[in-house]
């Protein structure tokens, strides 16, 4: 299950850090390092390019474990809840049934969320602004 949330978020990190990876890749020299500025006008830009990247990065993180059903055990239904510092990202729930499973995906745009959210979901939400 951990190897499945682990995935997922790997696979929501590449889609959403893709654009700016591309956009540094072709500043790239032959040998394919990025060429560093040598003045020191040049060096605090890069600097606030990276701390403008760090910014968006989804840094924070939570995940709420529990049981969809009552009369299933195991705590194998699951929120996770990631987060830029902005508190613009996602919420991912998988629900797990007797005979299926059902996952579903809602944004957030700072630190709130337009669709309705179940208890799970808003204690996820809770535990990431923490």
């Amino acid at each position: 299950m951990l190897a499945v949330v682990s995935l997922v978020v790997a696979l929501l990190a590449l889609v959403l850090v893709a654009p700016l990876w591309r956009e540094r890749l072709g500043r790239r020299t032959r040998d394919g390092e990025a060429p560093l500025p040598e003045d020191v006008l040049g060096l605090r830009q890069e600097v606030a390019a990276l701390r403008a990247e760090g910014r968006q990065a989804l840094k924070h993180l939570a995940i709420v474990r529990y049981d969809a059903f009552g009369d299933m055990g195991g705590h194998l239904s699951w929120t996770l809840a990631v987060a830029d510092d902005a508190g613009d990202g996602v919420l991912l729930t998988s629900i797990h049934g007797r005979s299926d499973a059902r996952s579903y995906a809602k944004t957030i745009k700072h630190w709130r969320c337009e669709v309705q959210l179940s208890p799970e979901e808003e204690q996820a939400l809770g535990q990431l602004r923490r």
